[in-house]
Formats: structure tokens, C-alpha cells, sequence
């Protein structure tokens, strides 16, 4: 006996572009998979994107068949299986193992001969080739708008993306915000840590609400995007967009970071130093040794403490 795993897949990274979402796909193959008479034994659901390895709900799929739970696999077409060629290669490989019957498609025609085996691997190679050639497209089109000034990216805070225009214009609120702030630390008073909780104050904060991290406050310090360079992929590039940061200013901001970064030797190999940051503050965690002595007993000690900086 046949029995299917219907599986449903969008890409998170293609949004409203997406052909149908996982709703629609699940209402067709349940018409589909009717009017057939085929016995599905569960249907998967993913949202990821099928150019990279790593999809966990297609290993589980993968698993299950050869398991033998089961033997068949109902998709709406076979770039939601995969758009890679190692992907690909595991389901034709499980075709001609035998642990793999049968692939339905209400969009593509499959049978499990070596015709169909080589159609299904055409299928797979054009689904590949699209994702290539769209990495291109966006690879050129960065390319252009960064010939043109224009950052390809998410405008950084106090500017916002342009949809109409596809460009980037400063945010007429924010931007005086992030304008106070350079001024604030300039002042050479202020800490990142400060600078964080006035950003908090005036509504820049993460998704979740809770301040900024120190080092995206200290990014947002240092980027030379205020001053009208755009840094991408490791080259620098002039900008065209408008500014509201004075290079006095973001420079007098520069040379503050600069001589507050006095990195200290150190003297101790912290195990886990590096590896955490404050919950509450989100500054990073350092450690010190404190000693102590016990006459009667242990003689001097050493022990370890960790605390927020």
C-alpha cells in the first residue's frame, strides 16, 4: 500500500511574493489527493527556504520514508521539495533504492521509471538554476544602487526606506533623536549605556521593546553612513542620500570611542568569558579573581566571580 506525506513549503524570505501560501497549498493537495484516492498519512508544513540545507521538517520527511512509515511524498510542485542539488539527489536516490515509491505533483507530471526520474531531476536543476539566477539579479542590483549612492539595505536608524521612490530619505522624527544622542555622548559625559536608555526614552528600542544592545548603540556611533559613506561588503562607497549629522560633530563622537577603548592585558584564562551578556542591560560579562585565605584549613584560595560590567 502507498502511503503519503503531504508536504507544504513557502519561503520566508520570498513574503508576498509567494505563488501560494501554506493554506492554499494544504486546500489543493486535499482536493487533489481526493480526487486521486491517495492515502495521506499526515501533512508537514514548513517556512523555510529550500536554497539551503538544513530544513527540518524535509529531514523529518526524509526520516519517516526511510523508516518506512512512509512511502510516497504529495507536494504542490517539486521546487517545494527542493531547490538545491543535494536535496535533490536524496529523493532520487531514495527512488532508486526502492524506499521511495512514488512523487505527486498537481503541477508536474512524475512516474517512477527512468524517464521520470530524469524529468524530476530536470525539475530540480531549474528550480536551482532560478534561485542562482535570482541571487544574481539582487547581486546586480546592489551593484547599480550602490553606483547610484543609494544603500541596497535597511536605512539605518533616523533614515527610512522610500517604497516609491527606492531610495532612502531621513526620518523626520527619529532622526532628531539619533541627532541628540551624538551630541549627548559628544558632551564626553555619557556612556553607551546612557545613550542606550535615552534612545529607550524617546521609543528606539529592540522589537521586544527593551533597550538596544551596547554594541548596536556603538554601531549606530561609528557608522559612517551619517556622514555620508556607505560601507557594504567590505568596500566603501559615496553616498547621495541627505544628512543631518555635522562631520564636526560625528568626528568629535569618533575620537570619544577611540579613547575610551584602552583594551586591558589579560591576566587570567576565564573560562567563560565571551560567552554570556547581562539579561538586563545586555553589556558584557566580565570576571575577576578574588582571594581569600582559610589558616586552619584551606590555605589560600582562589575564586572566580562573574558580573556585569
Amino acid at each position: 500500500m502507498i502511503k503519503y506525506i503531504a508536504y507544504c513549503r513557502k519561503s520566508t524570505d520570498e513574503k508576498e511574493k509567494q505563488v501560494l501560501s501554506i493554506e492554499s497549498q494544504i486546500a489543493e493537495l486535499k482536493e487533489f489527493a481526493s480526487k486521486e484516492n491517495l492515502n495521506i498519512v499526515c501533512f508537514l508544513t514548513e517556512s523555510r527556504t529550500a536554497k539551503n540545507l538544513g530544513r527540518p521538517i524535509f529531514e523529518e520527511v526524509i526520516q519517516r520514508i526511510e523508516k518506512g512509515e512512509a512511502n510516497a511524498i504529495l507536494s504542490w510542485h517539486p521546487d517545494r521539495l527542493a531547490r538545491n542539488s543535494v536535496d535533490g539527489g536524496k529523493l532520487i536516490y531514495l527512488l532508486d533504492t526502492g524506499k521511495l515509491l512514488d512523487l505527486k505533483f498537481p503541477t508536474f507530471w512524475f512516474d517512477n521509471t527512468p524517464q521520470g526520474k530524469f524529468m524530476l531531476s530536470i525539475a530540480f536543476g531549474q528550480s536551482k538554476y532560478y534561485i542562482d539566477n535570482l541571487s544574481e539579479n539582487v547581486k546586480r542590483s546592489n551593484r547599480q544602487k550602490l553606483r547610484k549612492g543609494i544603500l541596497p539595505n535597511k536605512a539605518p536608524y533616523g533614515y527610512l526606506n522610500e517604497p516609491r521612490l527606492r531610495t532612502i530619505e531621513i526620518d523626520q522624527t527619529k532622526s532628531k533623536i539619533v541627532k541628540k544622542a551624538f551630541e549627548l555622548f559628544a558632551k564626553g559625559e555619557s556612556s553607551i549605556a546612557d545613550v542606550s536608555r535615552f534612545f529607550q526614552k524617546f521609543g528606539i528600542t529592540r522589537y521586544n521593546g527593551k533597550m538596544l544592545h551596547l554594541d548596536t548603540v556603538k554601531r549606530i556611533l561609528s557608522n559612517k553612513f551619517y556622514i555620508g559613506i556607505i560601507n557594504f561588503g567590505g568596500e566603501a562607497y559615496e553616498g547621495t542620500h541627505k544628512l543631518f549629522i555635522p562631520h564636526a560633530l560625528f568626528n568629535k563622537v569618533q575620537e570619544i570611542i577611540k579613547a575610551r577603548e584602552h583594551p586591558k592585558p589579560r591576566r587570567n584564562n576565564f573560562t567563560f568569558l565571551g560567552l554570556a551578556k547581562c539579561a538586563e542591560c545586555g553589556c558584557a560579562i566580565t570576571a575577576e579573581v578574588k582571594h581569600k585565605c582559610y589558616p586552619k584549613t584551606r590555605g589560600n584560595v582562589d575564586y572566580i566571580y562573574y558580573r556585569c560590567t
